[in-house]
């Protein structure tokens, strides 16, 4: 590295995988409300089929791609980025995600005058009025049903008002400000999450080093979710599903790992037979659920 090179503030981390649809729009509102900012843009591609790595390439040459030759899933690509970066300050953002004006200032703001603060994150909409649950607190079987059922409901229409920052156990990673010092403090995204609860892991990683966590309401980011995961639904339910059990593995006591069991067991059977009498095959993902589980071996 040349010593006289000006490195940048912030490092801006994108995983894309097929959802070229959105990047223009992703990346335009980028360039729209962080122009005075010192910044750089890392695309970490999964082996796109769509256009998106020529499109990178020939609209946007200033941004570093990085082109990965298969889908190497969301943790190890945003690590590929992570390693490839300079900035003092993460940004990962998915693509599916519009940068409203001051977000990025705030949050970088925030970051730099409270130094003990690991990470933060913005309010998430889906509409005008419509905003996404992008945070939580301890991950746990009966929080998790709590979570769903209870709080998400009425946190989507607290957040409508609330403009109080407010301490947190996680944050989304689809739109997620941290520093360098705390990756290198705690290790980057444990990559044996594929896809779903690497940045849940991460952020109790950060906590447990003594690092706090912020969601800030003031700064806002649209959000659509789901944009690369919705072409196959049944796949991406059982990397969810799978990453869970591995979370609950690592952080959760036995019980709670038995009761995530005894659910996946129900819902399958459940699923199987909604099936069943909608005339739909399930029979290609019976093996894979129950190789989950541990029920059939390799």
């Amino acid at each position: 590295m040349n010593r006289n090179e000006k490195l940048p503030e912030l490092s801006i981390i994108i995983v894309s995988f097929n959802d070229k649809s959105h990047l223009e729009e992703c990346l335009s509102s980028i360039e729209e409300n962080a122009q005075d900012m010192d910044l750089e843009i890392l695309i970490a591609d999964n082996n796109s089929l769509d256009g998106s790595q020529e499109f990178i390439k020939q609209n946007y040459p200033k941004i570093k791609l990085i082109a990965n030759e298969e889908n190497v899933g969301f943790a190890v690509a945003l690590n590929r980025g992570i390693r490839e970066s300079k900035g003092e300050f993460f940004l990962f953002l998915n693509t599916d995600a519009v940068i409203y004006p001051n977000a990025l200032s705030l949050l970088l703001e925030e970051l730099k005058i409270n130094p003990r603060l690991g990470a933060i994150g913005p309010a998430l909409l889906r509409g005008e009025n419509a905003y996404q649950v992008s945070f939580g607190m301890r991950v746990s079987f009966i929080s998790q049903i709590v979570q769903k059922h209870f709080l998400n409901p009425f946190y989507k229409l607290k957040l409508k008002s609330i403009q109080k920052r407010n301490e947190v156990g996680w944050l989304s990673a689809a739109c997620f400000m941290t520093r360098r010092e705390v990756l290198e403090d705690v290790g980057l995204f444990d990559e044996n999450f594929f896809l779903y609860f690497e940045d849940i892991d991460l952020c109790y990683r950060i906590r447990k080093k003594g690092w706090s966590l912020l969601f800030f309401p003031q700064a806002r980011v649209f959000h659509r979710g789901g944009a690369s995961t919705q072409r196959d639904k049944v796949s991406s339910r059982f990397e969810y599903r799978k990453s869970q059990l591995y979370f609950y593995q690592k952080h959760n006591s036995k019980v709670s790992l038995f009761l995530l069991r005894l659910y996946f067991v129900l819902n399958f059977c459940f699923i199987r037979l909604w099936g069943l009498l909608k005339g739909k095959n399930y029979r290609r993902n019976r093996k894979r659920f129950f190789k989950l589980l541990g029920k059939i071996k390799e």
